[in-house]
């Protein structure tokens, strides 16, 4: 079993910049790829970006440009830099790791961003 705990959500103004954290502990051989969704009221979630072990790294075309994925690997943590908010980013912001043998997804309690004035 993984667990991931994230931290660094809050209220920000639209234009603002939040960082977000997230630990995974556990059985860490288990994963490569982390990643980062959110979901906001009334939609379904999706994804944000995502970041193998080796450094590559995917993101959603809503936040090109304008958001971070970073790695370290030797703390087993994964980052996510947002910068130029917008209120349409607003969101609970989840955590995730897919597990690389057995398919199971691991996914953390999520943190909330507010993008407000």
């Amino acid at each position: 079993q993984v667990q991931l705990v994230e931290s660094g959500g809050g209220l920000v103004q639209p234009g603002g910049s939040l960082g977000l954290s997230c630990a995974a502990s556990g059985s860490i051989w288990r994963i490569n790829v982390m990643g980062w969704y959110r979901q906001a009221p009334g939609k379904q979630r999706e994804l944000v970006a995502a970041t193998s072990s080796g450094g590559i790294t995917n993101y959603s075309d809503s936040v090109k440009g304008r958001f971070r994925i970073s790695r370290n690997n030797a703390k087993n943590t994964v980052y996510l830099q947002m910068n130029s908010l917008k209120p349409e980013d607003t969101a609970v912001y989840y955590c995730n790791a897919p597990d690389r043998r057995d398919g199971m997804v691991y996914w953390g309690k999520g943190t909330l961003v507010t993008v407000s004035s």
